[in-house]
């Protein structure tokens, strides 16, 4: 009885064993076209050591691509936003060109000079010696020469035109005449406020004015307009002074 048992219990361990084998799995080492790369190592290996040929090359396993995801929208469509709804270029104005994407963009045009004619008014070119060079020569420089001088007219000098007798007092011939300096007093005058001074050359646009009026009413002598009261014969501060010093030059 006992020894039924067991044979009964060692068959089921049997069939247990079996059933966990199951079939091998296929060598994931062999690639579909490249054979089985175990056994090209071996007899490499083999090879290696003297005891066979080498054999032909056999590329490892490579892993298997993953599939690209392909867009489900047919070929030509409009692009889609987040939002699943089809997009629409932006309006254009008329008459405006919209190039693709990807168009090569123009190229600069570059800008060709103008060609300069010789003798155009303008921008003269004597400067340019190619220029001068191309359209002169030592011959007509020479006769350009010889024309200006031809055409040289010397202008000999004539006599100054007379001064008219009612033209007024001469201011360059008193400065000339005076022998102090501005702010020298040569004449008396009465002990008058300064003020009447400043008031009656405000009357006067310059001081060459206020100095022609004041000769002409028995200046330097005389002061009836308060124009001098300091007595050096100049009236309202006229400076006789570049005058003076135009005779000193010799």
């Amino acid at each position: 009885m006992q020894g039924r048992y067991r044979a009964g219990a060692a068959l089921a361990a049997m069939l247990a064993l079996g059933a966990c084998t199951g079939s091998t799995p296929p060598d994931r080492a062999a690639g579909v076209g490249f054979g089985d790369y175990n056994a090209y190592l071996a007899q490499r290996e083999a090879a290696l050591q003297g005891n066979g040929p080498i054999p032909p090359a056999v590329s490892p396993p490579m892993a298997t691509a993953a599939a690209t995801p392909q867009s489900s929208a047919p070929r030509g469509a409009a692009p889609l936003n987040p939002m699943g709804a089809a997009l629409t270029a932006p309006p254009t104005a008329a008459g405006v060109t919209v190039q693709p994407l990807g168009a090569a963009a123009p190229t600069a045009i570059a800008a060709v000079p103008a060609p300069v004619t010789p003798g155009a008014a303008g921008i003269s070119d004597e400067q340019n010696f190619e220029a001068v060079a191309s359209r002169e020569s030592i011959e007509s420089d020479k006769a350009r020469i010889e024309a200006n001088r031809a055409a040289y007219v010397e202008v000999a000098p004539t006599p100054l035109p007379e001064r008219a007798e009612n033209a007024g007092p001469n201011l360059a011939a008193f400065a000339l005449a005076a022998t102090n300096r501005l702010g020298e007093p040569v004449f008396n005058r009465l002990a008058l406020k300064l003020a009447n001074h400043d008031r009656a050359c405000g009357k006067y646009a310059s001081a060459d004015l206020a100095q022609t009026a004041f000769l002409q009413n028995g200046g330097p002598e005389r002061d009836l307009g308060n124009l001098d009261p300091d007595g050096d014969g100049f009236a309202c501060s006229w400076d006789p002074t570049p005058f003076q010093s135009a005779r000193a030059q010799p």
